[in-house]
């Protein structure tokens, strides 16, 4: 007979915490230049003043998101410490009451009040702590914080999206600038959603489209005010 193999199950959950950071730096970085860039063409303004502006907004901007994130998720990681370190205390003070209040979580999850209070004991002998932070406070591998990672992903990312403008700029035809960069950051943009759809396993339209939308909207603000202030000026 064929040995059996293990059944190996890869969800899509378990990427959440880079692919949230990496999506949000890509797309950021490809919006907030394609604006800028768009925004400072409009105002009429020379393409190696634009690409100056472009790249100092890559660099700014990664920078900016890789401080953001880290400061923010650390800001969770630090709830996480502290729900987990008040936990560990009523543990110590008050185990027996700690345990009803697991028992009563799986008997709310739809377990009978014998068998929920055997998980709750077998639960508890093998990693109380642990049992609390995942059927209690919602606190697991794939959900806790990682600043350091968050940080240097949409840093990168930031990067790498701010560089599609900057490269559509350099290729554009003279005096057709915002009109290039625009059209081309709309598909790198339908591009990015496509991708983040693909990794995160959802539906593809819907993901393209929203990234699309909001990054339309965008460059159009500010290529409004480029044009209003370039006809001040």
């Amino acid at each position: 007979m064929p040995r059996s193999k293990a059944h190996i199950e890869r969800h899509a959950v378990a990427r959440i915490g880079w692919l949230r950071a990496a999506v949000l730096g890509a797309n950021d970085g490809i919006v907030s230049t394609a604006s800028l860039i768009v925004g400072v063409a409009a105002a009429g303004t020379d393409r190696t003043a634009i690409l100056i502006a472009g790249a100092a907004g890559l660099v700014a901007g990664a920078m900016s998101m890789a401080a953001g994130e880290y400061v923010s998720v650390s800001s969770q990681s630090d709830t996480e410490k502290a729900d987990l370190a008040k936990e560990t205390r009523e543990l110590a003070d008050s185990p027996e009451m700690e345990r009803q209040e697991l028992t009563q979580i799986y008997v709310d999850r739809g377990l009978d009040p014998s068998l929920a209070r055997q998980v709750a004991d077998q639960l508890t002998a093998k990693d109380a702590l642990k049992a609390h932070a995942r059927d209690e406070l919602g606190i697991s591998e794939i959900t806790t914080a990682r600043p350091i990672q968050a940080a240097i992903t949409s840093a990168i990312t930031f990067a790498l999206g701010a560089a599609l403008p900057l490269l559509a700029l350099l290729l554009a035809p003279a005096g057709n600038l915002e009109l290039t960069v625009g059209a081309a950051s709309v598909l790198f943009l339908g591009l990015l959603g496509y991708l983040g759809a693909q990794a995160g396993g959802a539906n593809v339209w819907k993901s393209v489209g929203r990234v699309v939308f909001w990054g339309v909207i965008a460059m159009l603000v500010t290529a409004g005010i480029g044009m209003i202030f370039g006809a001040v000026v």
